[in-house]
């Protein structure tokens, strides 16, 4: 059996982290990759990489999707975008190419939840095409919903579910950096968040929406809260600075109501270098109710290697599944592969 043909959208911080460990697995190649960075366009990967290619097929980096698909792929992991607007045309473009899709835009873990228009429209068309769209990561995706989904399994009876990720944002590239306003003045972040230019973490509504469906909670309400945490020595991470008195990142709060109960809490510290100011990093989930569970994971897990590796893991599963725009919920528990990647897939 031929390798599983992937195809690559975006070549930053995510993009470049999968390319590298696809590089590392069995039964899987990289056939196509695009992105639109003029310091990437034209460079092979193994270049930029600055791995060796070894007996590889070289992998030229193209400015458009056309080009990088010429090779038909049998997925294409898109990592350019955190909102199902901006994701939208892009994906639609690789379903009619019948390509199925990852997407790491957290928007897409569960698009119902603000884009139900465009959810409806993704799954007639990824149907008629036969192709599956999932969109995972980190967070959404794992830690602040289907982690506590996972442990609810244990349980006879939920009254109440608390999410808490404190993590640092040094592993994200840029894009990440200015959604979360790493860098601006308290006045500017302010600013943002009551124009609506500043959109901090993004995925609050999604993982809320994704706990009430898998519990069966008719959600009734959602509310998120945004605030700066402000550093008093200067920051500086790969692809962020942020000097004494401005801000190094976000404090994010949520809640989901199921009936006019409060159902749901998420809070969602996140900026660059936390430890440089004491603050310890981890994973915490609070499920109140019959039995009542915790969890904790100290410190957190990595979410730049995180966000890659769900979207490798899912791999797989993605190409096996029924045509289609799915969820984590749809899909089968995520799971590291260490062997042959050809011998999960389904014929």
């Amino acid at each position: 059996m031929d390798k599983v043909k992937v195809a690559l959208w975006g070549f930053g911080a995510m993009g470049s982290g999968v390319a590298r460990v696809l590089l590392q697995k069995e039964g899987v190649e990289i056939t196509g990759v695009c992105d639109i960075h003029p310091q990437r366009v034209g460079r092979s990967i193994f270049d930029v990489l600055g791995i060796d290619q070894g007996e590889r097929k070289d992998v030229i980096i193209e400015d458009s999707i056309d080009k990088a698909t010429l090779i038909k792929p049998a997925l294409c992991i898109l990592a350019t975008d955190s909102f199902t607007k901006k994701a939208f045309p892009k994906i639609c473009q690789l379903i009619e190419k019948g390509i199925n899709v990852i997407s790491t835009a957290e928007q897409m873990s569960y698009p119902r939840a603000q884009e139900p228009e465009l959810a409806d429209k993704m799954d007639r068309l990824a149907k008629e095409h036969g192709v599956t769209v999932l969109g995972t990561g980190i967070n959404p995706g794992l830690m602040m919903d289907l982690l506590a989904i996972c442990l609810s399994g244990c349980m006879t009876d939920v009254e109440h579910v608390t999410c808490k990720r404190v993590n640092s944002l040094s592993p994200f590239g840029p894009a990440v950096m200015e959604e979360q306003g790493v860098g601006l003045t308290v006045d500017r972040f302010n600013k943002g968040c009551a124009d609506g230019t500043l959109a901090g973490h993004v995925g609050f509504a999604e993982s809320v929406g994704m706990i009430s469906e898998a519990l069966g909670w008719n959600l009734t309400a959602f509310e998120q809260q945004m605030k700066p945490i402000v550093t008093t020595v200067d920051r500086k991470a790969p692809y962020g600075y942020a000097k004494a008195g401005d801000v190094a990142g976000v404090n994010m709060t949520g809640q989901g109501w199921v009936d006019g109960q409060l159902k749901i809490d998420m809070i969602h510290p996140q900026q660059i270098e936390p430890e440089m100011e004491g603050t310890h990093t981890g994973d915490y989930i609070t499920l109140l109710g019959t039995p009542t569970v915790n969890m904790q994971i100290k410190p957190e897990v990595d979410g730049g290697i995180g966000t890659i590796a769900m979207c490798v893991n899912m791999i797989p599963h993605v190409i096996n599944a029924t045509a289609g725009l799915k969820t984590m919920l749809d899909l089968p528990v995520p799971r590291a592969i260490m062997g042959d990647m050809r011998n999960l897939i389904i014929h």
